[in-house]
């Protein structure tokens, strides 16, 4: 059981964290609003995986996206955004399929999303990856390299040798029908994956849409029991409630700016990973992982210039 006041101990390899799933384009709108009237659309790199890749850089720890993108200009764009971090590229696949890309609308409060998709799920399982992985302290994904083969195989591998290996296993379930084909049960799936799992961060809207509206604890207890050990339901304005089964925390969101939502979940992500492979306890890091989301909140797009951890440690308070 994850105990809350104590510190996650993790292997010591020299990657401290492998970030698996989509490496796309974010066109977000210019303007606030709901039904795509915006005439204006402005290109930022995107991914949720390849979000929190890039942020955990800048906050001060080492990280590696495996993902599949284009033989194109868009690929070529997103490949020089992870180069001109520090993130190495080896396990960035190129394949002969349009990078994918999502239509976003610019949102206080939920961003709309249209997802056009191509190369992301074209992500196979290679010694390169495999050796990237147990190299690694953590393994995150996504939804979407689950959500379709032949990603779907290569992520059910990388569970497989993380869990043998020993690795920290963390699952963002950001689920949405239009990611899977049609008349595929992809909440069935997501759901026979969360017991294989040690981490898992659902936002509220994830939950809806996998088991239907229900109370918070309510929902938490649905993660639970399918398995989860350690579940971070975060709740947006009214912040997060944690539970490893047996004890239960409630959080406030650090947030008093609000810009852009887009990529705040990713922040979170960050910022918690940053602080456990820091050494800070599980507590302490979901603090932290509120602090980098609240930052990323007063500014537009998935990915910003974050400071180092320590800093905005001290910027909040905490």
């Amino acid at each position: 059981m994850f105990n809350f006041n104590e510190r996650i101990e993790l292997q010591n390899n020299d990657n401290d964290i492998l970030t698996v799933g989509e490496l796309l384009i974010d066109m977000i709108s210019e303007d606030y609003d709901d039904d795509f009237s915006s005439n204006t659309y402005h290109k930022f790199f995107g991914g949720s995986p390849s979000n929190i890749a890039m942020n955990v850089k800048r906050l001060g720890i080492r990280s590696l996206v495996a993902s599949a993108i284009g033989i194109d200009g868009l690929g070529n764009f997103l490949l020089r955004h992870l180069q001109n971090a520090g993130i190495g590229t080896k396990c960035v696949q190129q394949v002969e399929h349009a990078t994918s890309m999502v239509l976003v609308t610019k949102s206080k409060t939920n961003p709309v999303p249209i997802f056009y998709r191509e190369a992301d799920y074209h992500l196979s399982y290679t010694l390169e990856l495999e050796k990237a992985l147990l190299n690694s302290k953590i393994l995150h994904f996504s939804c979407w390299p689950i959500s379709r083969l032949p990603a779907r195989a290569t992520i059910e591998k990388m569970i497989d040798t993380a869990g043998r290996n020993d690795k920290l296993v963390c699952f963002d379930p950001n689920y949405h029908p239009l990611l899977w084909q049609k008349g595929e049960d992809g909440v069935k799936y997501v759901k026979s994956i969360i017991g294989k799992v040690d981490i898992i961060k659902p936002s509220e809207d994830d939950a809806e849409r996998l088991f239907g509206k229900d109370t918070p604890e309510n929902q938490i207890n649905k993660f639970l029991g399918l398995g989860a050990k350690l579940v971070i339901l975060t709740l947006g304005k009214d912040g997060a409630i944690v539970s490893n089964g047996t004890e239960v925390i409630r959080l406030e969101s650090l947030a008093t700016e609000v810009v852009d939502t887009t990529g705040a979940g990713d922040a979170f992500w960050s910022g918690f990973y940053t602080a456990i492979i820091k050494g800070y306890s599980i507590k302490e890091a979901t603090f932290l992982g509120f602090a980098v989301s609240a930052y990323k909140l007063k500014y537009t797009g998935a990915v910003v210039e974050l400071p180092k951890l320590e800093e905005i440690k001290t910027m909040y308070g905490l």
